[in-house]
């Protein structure tokens, strides 16, 4: 169920204390959303909760879900944004650091979607916005590793939307061009960084999208190369 607005919603955010999570926690302060957020900005961000998270442990997680029930009273959306990168070609690429990267970008993925399923079920509905990754629209060789984890969340948000639907729960997706944040060593963070003689997004125009897919509950957004079209980040017009 899209959210008709944003105000007084309680939106959990992972993987907030820098970039793309960052952004989206900021703006959905400034939209009147009560975001869940890291210590460091909650001072400036109203009534936010604080709860520290390590989204790859089950009782991390039940902890958050918890803590923002008794908090707020339920869960009205998730931005599901925590990940990390790893290049490395599939003949080489250590098993060890593939799996941490399945756990963080997979099936944590999924954990955060099960433990705020059960309040969007008694709330009547909710969203949850699941982050991928352009990686996932060609054949990313020297990504592989990640770019298959975000394969796989694409072929579960897919799979969750339509499960879902009958309970009020969307499950929408997001495919970022390359980002300017610290994400991957901040190698895109620079102001002059280009690939393939484009600029990336901003953080803030990612963000702004996912606000959209909060309110909207469109299946899936995806970021093309270019300049930063901003009509994303509006709402749908419902008379045209």
């Amino acid at each position: 169920m899209a959210l008709s607005t944003l105000t007084g919603s309680v939106i959990i955010v992972t993987g907030a204390s820098s970039g793309m999570g960052e952004a989206t926690a900021r703006a959905l302060h400034r939209a009147g959303a009560r975001a869940d957020r890291l210590d460091q900005l909650a001072g400036g961000l109203g009534d936010a909760l604080v709860v520290r998270t390590d989204v790859t442990k089950a009782d991390d997680i039940a902890r958050l879900a918890q803590a923002t029930i008794e908090r707020y009273g339920h869960i009205d959306g998730l931005v599901n944004n925590a990940g990390a990168s790893l290049a490395g070609n599939v003949a080489e690429v250590g098993i060890d650091a593939f799996r941490r990267v399945l756990e963080l970008n997979v099936v944590a993925q999924v954990a955060m979607l099960q433990a705020v399923v059960p309040s969007m079920r008694e709330s009547g509905g909710g969203t949850v916005v699941n982050v991928s990754s352009g990686t996932t629209r060609r054949v990313a060789v020297g990504l592989s590793p990640y770019a298959s984890s975000k394969s796989a969340l694409n072929v579960l948000s897919l799979a969750a939307r339509a499960e879902l639907a009958d309970d009020g729960i969307d499950v929408s997706l997001i495919v970022p061009f390359i980002t300017a944040t610290e994400f991957g060593g901040g190698m895109f963070s620079g102001p002059d960084a280009q690939i393939g003689g484009m600029k990336p997004h901003s953080a803030e125009f990612v963000a702004a999208v996912i606000l959209r897919l909060l309110q909207t509950g469109e299946e899936r957004i995806d970021l093309m190369p270019g300049a930063e079209d901003w009509s994303l980040a509006r709402l749908p017009d419902a008379s045209a």
